[in-house]
């Protein structure tokens, strides 16, 4: 898969070429092997599995382990994980290899204070040495069988802004590139993101950075990348219900015609797509519960959406789904 003139190349970690240049980022509860697989179809080039704790996948928790899903149909994709003890993260990260994985991120950016509490996460930018040991335990891990990459944040305050420096030391420990969301962990996802911090990292490192933040629509692709000078982007609150922006941001950067705006009758449709994704891999009493999380977003903007996803937040049986949606998309196409 080629460019248009004027596009960003395949970003290209080491033997790694992700095209187009566009990721799904790792959401916890989330980016599941569902969504992962709707986001494929559409056209995003690489998804990272939900972020995953170390501890639990070193012992071999069998609830952590059923998260660390390979693609359908050999598509490569890659798996985070977050901790802080070397040890622990290297078996965490040999069982990624295990499962498939092209790539290895070690999540130094989330600002939840469950992980950060635990002082993983964002709180390993406030400790550049703990945080390089683990990425030369994962990267001596992986012996090259996967690239190894970090994610991290502005800071973790706007006082203490260090991505550049903390981005650099990664790198010389054996990080293959850089994704940087653009807040500091104190600002969550609040406030706007910071291109510029994005792109101090890209100069301070020699290796691929991806942007992160407020990536919503082709206006903020393009200036993601022509501000940043980044060599890809992660989207990740855009794509919830919204699995067609990798469908629109496949043709941006292949020179076409973006899609037409998404009928409310495709919402539906993915919605019941999405679940029967959700029934070949988990129990029916899981999938209709874990769906639920996502009815607020696929179905919204048409008439009586509100008393629908009211309707299914009730709801316990799978056909007793289908018959609520299927109902209302009569009732749109009439």
């Amino acid at each position: 898969m080629e460019p248009a003139p004027g596009r960003p190349p395949a970003l290209r970690i080491d033997g790694l070429a992700i095209a187009p240049p566009i990721l799904l980022a790792p959401m916890s509860g989330l980016t599941n092997l569902p969504m992962r697989t709707l986001c494929e179809e559409a056209g995003c080039g690489l998804t990272v599995t939900e972020f995953l704790a170390a501890p639990a996948l070193a012992a071999r928790v069998p609830r952590e382990l059923r998260k660390l899903t390979a693609s359908l149909d050999g598509r490569a994709f890659g798996v985070q994980i977050f901790g802080r003890h070397p040890e622990q993260m290297a078996r965490a990260a040999r069982l990624g290899l295990e499962s498939g994985a092209s790539l290895v991120d070690i999540n130094m950016g989330c600002p939840a204070k469950k992980v950060t509490k635990g002082v993983a996460g964002a709180a390993l930018m406030k400790e550049p040495g703990l945080a390089a040991e683990l990425v030369q335990a994962v990267t001596g891990a992986v012996q090259g069988r996967a690239v190894v990459t970090v994610k991290i944040r502005a800071g973790w305050d706007q006082e203490h802004k260090n991505a550049p420096e903390f981005a650099a030391r990664m790198v010389e420990a054996g990080a293959r590139a850089v994704t940087v969301h653009g807040r500091t962990r104190m600002q969550g996802f609040s406030g706007s993101v910071d291109l510029e911090i994005i792109g101090a990292v890209k100069r301070a490192v020699g290796v691929p950075v991806i942007g992160n933040g407020d990536v919503v629509d082709i206006p903020s692709l393009e200036r993601m990348f022509e501000q940043t000078g980044g060599d890809g982007v992660m989207v990740g609150r855009a794509a919830l219900g919204n699995p067609w922006i990798f469908r629109t941001f496949a043709a941006w950067w292949r020179g076409q015609t973006p899609p037409v705006e998404v009928s409310s009758e495709a919402r539906i449709q993915m919605y019941l797509r999405h679940l029967a994704l959700y029934l070949e891999h988990v129990e029916a009493t899981r999938a209709v519960i874990e769906m639920r999380k996502f009815a607020g977003w696929y179905l919204r903007g048409f008439p009586h959406a509100v008393a629908l996803r009211k309707q299914v937040y009730t709801l316990t049986e799978v056909d007793a789904i289908r018959d609520a949606l299927l109902t209302a998309r009569g009732l749109i196409t009439r």
